[in-house]
């Protein structure tokens, strides 16, 4: 089959297209899908680079997250038939013709999804919904401030935050951005600040501005260093931080005294966590992402769809930061 290959560690320039890589089975307990399209995600970055902490080495096919329709079922799998339209898990392995996927982390495509939409639906949305909803315990009414609102989690976030009744204030680094911010459903979409004046967080000032002076209730961060120091200058009393990640550079030196005279709390979000600790929430999460999608009130952005052999160019698009929402292979 047609697959692209990581045959070394570093940027996208270490992946290439390989005709005849051996095509995978389906073994116990899994499902073989015939891969129609797959997210391109920054993890799978950090995979190519051998900086995440699941590192396979090369030669290894990259893609955690695919659409697809299902063409052979392993031994003891039960629910699913030949010809069903599935969101398929990878570890790793989607950016090829076929994959396999485990049967308990493979999904029905909801109604509505198109194959480019439900190929970068779970990770995204199941994040946002862990987070907003487990972690955050997130109230309807409550002020939601989501950093790096373009992206493609970021916009998940918009929208489940929405979805469960929220105020969202999205901040993102440009107009354009912060249109396709607007697009998916915040309430308010506004800039970091301008570095040029020595004030890169001023995101701080519109938020209080926006919320009257009490801040926000719930901030989304997946960019830690600054951003983290600055949102927590802006919290209402009792409010939660949720830690994603670190875009930005590096994990933040938090001080607790901002944390202290807020009565707020610092959270950690890890995804992978749930899934390994608690599966049936992670699967029960799932559901209710699926039902809400089926609704009409998820709506994954696809900003960019490109052929499988040009995943090291996808690849770039992630580490440029020039991706609104989610970029595709088909």
């Amino acid at each position: 089959m047609r697959a692209i290959v990581c045959e070394r560690f570093g940027g996208p320039e270490a992946v290439a297209l390989r005709e005849n890589w051996p095509e995978p089975e389906a073994g116990p307990g899994e499902v073989k899908v015939k891969i129609a399209a797959r997210a391109v995600q920054y993890v799978d970055v950090l995979m190519v680079a051998g900086k995440y902490q699941f590192r396979p080495e090369p030669e290894f096919v990259p893609g955690g997250e695919a659409a697809g329709e299902i063409v052979a079922l392993g031994e003891g799998v039960t629910g699913f038939k030949i010809g069903d339209q599935v969101m398929s898990r990878h570890t790793p392995g989607a950016f090829a013709e076929f994959g396999v996927s485990p049967a308990a982390e493979t999904v029905l495509v909801p109604d509505g999804l198109s194959m480019e939409q439900a190929a970068c639906f779970r990770s995204a949305y199941a994040t946002a919904y862990h987070a907003l909803v487990q972690r955050a315990n997130i109230q309807s009414g409550e002020t939601l401030v989501v950093l790096g609102a373009a992206g493609g989690i970021g916009l998940a976030a918009i929208q489940v935050g929405k979805a469960l009744g929220a105020n969202v204030i999205a901040v993102a680094s440009s107009e354009v951005k912060r249109k396709a911010c607007i697009e998916a459903g915040a309430d308010d979409a506004v800039d970091y600040g301008s570095p040029t004046d020595g004030n890169p967080g001023r995101f701080r000032e519109m938020v209080k501005k926006r919320t009257g002076g009490k801040g926000a209730d719930v901030i989304w961060d997946p960019l830690g260093g600054w951003a983290f120091d600055e949102a927590t200058r802006c919290l209402n009393w009792g409010a939660r931080i949720l830690i994603l990640g670190f875009l930005a550079g590096a994990p933040a030196l938090a001080k607790t005294n901002h944390l202290l005279i807020k009565g707020a709390s610092a959270v950690g979000v890890r995804l992978g966590g749930l899934t390994d600790f608690q599966p049936e929430i992670a699967a029960a999460n799932m559901t209710a992402l699926c039902d809400m999608a089926s609704a009409g009130k998820l709506n994954p952005m696809v900003s960019t769809v490109l052929p499988l052999a040009d995943a090291a160019k996808a690849l770039q698009m992630l580490i440029d930061r020039e991706a609104i929402g989610k970029v595709v292979l088909t």
